[in-house]
């Protein structure tokens, strides 16, 4: 997994990123993990993944870029509401893909 430069984290994961990301890293076993990532088709923006999908052995090893980490489904779509409003807030559009991406490149 790539980790964008500015992940997006929901509050209560804010002091704990470090210690998420390793363990999603070992593939070990977190409760209510979800991760937001670049959809795969370019046609789409952002899926939401819960964590515990990774651990499954038939689950297809890609190389996902992890915008965001939450606790929870619900933390999820509350996360991905604000990258939306700010993406809307930074260009008067709603392109999350390009928007990343670009961020992503710069600095």
């Amino acid at each position: 997994m790539k980790y964008y430069k500015h992940l997006y984290l929901s509050e209560d994961l804010e002091k704990k990123k470090d210690k998420v990301r390793k363990k999603l890293e070992q593939k070990k076993f977190q409760m209510d993990i979800c991760l937001i990532v670049l959809a795969e088709d370019e046609k789409n923006q952002l899926e939401i993944y819960p964590s515990l999908l990774f651990l499954q052995p038939s689950y297809p090893d890609r190389d996902y870029f992890v915008v965001g980490i939450a606790k929870g489904m619900d933390e999820a779509v509350e996360l991905v509401e604000e990258i939306t409003q700010e993406v809307y807030n930074e260009t008067k559009g709603a392109d999350i893909r390009s928007y990343i991406l670009k961020k992503e490149q710069e600095e």
